[in-house]
């Protein structure tokens, strides 16, 4: 009798085992947060508005972020999961906040996944300017490296992330099978 909970268990342990090695794939895929953090400083005086009360700038720094947030998730969407890098892009860029290290990633992962691989490196450095040690982009830059040939520049990418956030990262994992050429991204 005591045998049969052990067996179930084991059952369940390898169903489950199996079913995250088919959506590991997946998971590959959509590296980027799906919740960044939202830029601290959103929100812009209006004309004529000099007055304004802390209650009123925190209620606009909220609506602020969670447009930011909305916005993001659309676009994240279309990049990620419909694959409509153009749209995506597009979305990305009307957010206005092209100096944010998530946006300026995710543009550069749209543009390098249309083949736009000077817009990607534009945008890679653009998200390094503003968060150096922004390891996804190191990441997808070390991809973008890569794909380009330079093997030698990517594993100093492959490196740089390993300083930030480990060996056993999404980050790392993923550009280590990218330089070893077990995955394509």
């Amino acid at each position: 009798m005591r045998k049969t909970p052990l067996l179930a268990a084991a059952i369940l342990l390898s169903s489950m085992a199996v079913s995250s090695v088919a959506v590991a794939p997946r998971l590959a895929l959509a590296m980027e947060s799906n919740s960044p953090s939202p830029p601290t400083s959103t929100t812009t005086q209006q004309p004529g508005n000099s007055g304004s009360t802390k209650a009123t700038s925190k209620k606009k720094k909220s609506s602020s972020a969670d447009d930011f947030l909305n916005n993001w998730h659309k676009a994240y969407a279309l990049v990620y999961d419909k694959h409509d890098y153009e749209g995506g892009i597009a979305a990305l860029r009307a957010m206005g906040y092209d100096d944010n290290a998530d946006v300026a990633t995710l543009i550069g992962y749209a543009s390098r996944k249309l083949g736009r691989y000077d817009d990607a490196k534009i945008w890679y450095e653009r998200a390094l300017a503003a968060d150096p040690n922004h390891a996804l982009t190191w990441s997808y830059y070390g991809m973008w490296q890569a794909e380009q040939g330079n093997i030698l520049k990517a594993k100093d990418d492959l490196e740089k992330v390993a300083s930030i956030c480990g060996t056993t990262c999404r980050e790392y994992t993923a550009l280590k099978a990218a330089i070893d050429g077990t995955v394509t991204y």
